[in-house]
């Protein structure tokens, strides 16, 4: 596929089914947002094709975190006051093995 005089190469496995894919302009998308997200959750790949660039349209899952800058950066805070509180001996970190059973015990 040529696009912006770039060359992009997609591969996928032989044995992956392709999905049905639709393309809208930004224009078109705008004016019918309710229709396309529809069209998202139905399975499909959306893609809105603007001055800016091309968007693929994809619902967020279970899986996905959203989080804003000032909770991320109070989460980050937090891990390096408790990093430095187990290097002052304050406190005492879980092992590799407790975190990955706790993982493993809330995906039940």
């Amino acid at each position: 596929m040529v696009h912006n005089s770039k060359i992009i190469c997609i591969f996928a496995p032989r044995n992956q089914r392709y999905k049905n894919m639709v393309v809208v302009t930004g224009r078109d998308f705008r004016a019918n947002t309710a229709k396309y997200v529809g069209v998202a959750l139905s399975g499909e790949d959306v893609v809105v094709k603007s001055r800016a660039g091309s968007f693929r349209v994809v619902p967020i899952s279970g899986d996905d975190i959203i989080i804003n800058k000032r909770d991320f950066s109070a989460e980050l805070r937090g891990a390096l006051l408790e990093a430095k509180e187990s290097m002052e001996g304050k406190r005492k970190l879980n092992t590799l093995d407790n975190l990955i059973n706790e993982l493993r015990d809330s995906n039940l």
